[in-house]
């Protein structure tokens, strides 16, 4: 094994043993550990509204609630490439993109707020889709409005999804959507009544078995849950039942708007301008307990060891 691939094997358990793989990942073992600075591209970024991970790129995805595309950037926020949405469906006039899911292989989902649907489409660098003609489903068939879709996400566990409305009713809801050209089919269905979870509204969703140290485990199936206006993100079971959470109104005054999580357990916010120059984006870790400390520490003295041997060799 190269010593590269041992180093990241050693801190992938570090981070998947901080987790508490089992029934829950503890928000409560969390910290701010990077604050990044997104692109603006004209306002295509002002407004980050969704983010999600692409595990097979190593790199994050988002849109702005202007709904005028999707920007690709590294883990700490570096522009690597985007492409613009030149035609929503004639039934949006606001175009209002506040959900977003990869489902792997350059294939992206994005939810339009107000119509409650979903659009499928293949990512291609500086290039264009026109959503009017992508295969699409509907999430909900609530009254075009403003307190509708809010965030989704992908279960590659299964294939289904997740998503959430955000008030009047708040909605957590999973199943299938198939897509197709002229409208696919849901099975989509409320999970729970979500006033359990005792935020003002719900902005975005994240799925938890995306993280290596939960395979296995009852935590893979818990959800995150964001809440802009309880300025909180929630570890909730598939029934409702709050697990831990995170108090976000230490990080940033800006309004938080979407949640991700890769295969590490570390989760990525991104939050609207609100008032300055740029979106951003934060990266919240597990920090280790003094066990996964000492397994750290034994595997960069195999890795001192290995490193002695090569020299000697």
């Amino acid at each position: 094994m190269k010593l590269r691939h041992l180093i990241a094997a050693i801190m992938t358990a570090a981070a998947c043993a901080s987790a508490h793989a089992g029934s829950s990942i503890n928000l409560g073992s969390y910290q701010l550990t990077g604050s990044h600075s997104l692109d603006a591209l004209g306002g295509m970024g002002l407004e980050a509204s969704a983010v999600t991970y692409a595990r097979d790129r190593g790199s994050l995805f988002f849109v702005g609630d202007e709904g005028q595309g999707v920007v690709e950037v590294s883990l700490t926020g570096v522009t690597q490439g985007k492409m613009v949405f030149s035609n929503w469906p004639s039934t949006t006039t606001h175009h209002d993109a506040e959900g977003l899911t990869y489902l792997g292989n350059g294939v992206l989902v994005v939810g339009e707020e107000r119509l409650q649907d979903a659009f499928r489409f293949t990512y291609v660098a500086n290039g264009s889709v026109a959503l009017a003609s992508a295969p699409w489903a509907s999430v909900s068939d609530y009254p075009y409005n403003n307190t509708g879709l809010e965030g989704i996400s992908y279960d590659p566990r299964d294939g289904s999804f997740v998503s959430v409305k955000q008030s009047s009713p708040m909605e957590v809801r999973a199943g299938t959507l198939s897509f197709a050209a002229g409208g696919g089919s849901s099975t989509m269905a409320p999970l729970f009544n979500a006033n359990l979870l005792g935020l003002a509204s719900l902005s975005d969703v994240q799925t938890l078995s995306p993280i290596d140290g939960l395979a296995g485990t009852a935590a893979a199936d818990n959800l995150l849950i964001l809440s802009l206006d309880s300025r909180k993100l929630v570890e909730t079971d598939r029934s409702g039942n709050v697990l831990s959470s995170f108090d976000l109104s230490g990080v940033t005054t800006q309004a938080i708007e979407g949640v991700t999580v890769d295969q590490f357990g570390r989760i990525y916010l991104v939050a609207e301008d609100t008032g300055t120059p740029n979106s951003m984006l934060f990266v919240l870790s597990p920090v280790p307990e003094p066990e996964t400390y000492a397994m750290l520490l034994a595997g960069l003295g195999l890795v001192g060891f290995m490193g002695r041997r090569r020299k000697t060799a």
